[in-house]
């Protein structure tokens, strides 16, 4: 499995409410930092940076901007 990425890339990310629900809010613009290495569970994750928040994330939850 390889990630689809890659680093300084643009990207949206989808919130995710309780228990993996979308939340309805505006997807924001994040910058990949890192690919984090693929979890036990297979999916592949990423460290995200916004002007105010750095976390990190599913791939499921970020896309291409428009």
């Amino acid at each position: 499995m390889s990630h689809a990425y890659q680093p300084n890339d643009e990207v949206l990310h989808r919130g995710q409410g309780p228990q993996g629900w979308v939340q309805v809010e505006v997807p924001e613009i994040y910058t990949i930092i890192q690919r984090m290495p693929v979890e036990a569970d297979g999916r592949l994750r990423y460290r995200i940076k916004s002007d105010k928040i750095e976390r990190v994330v599913t791939e499921d939850e970020l896309s291409y901007g428009q």
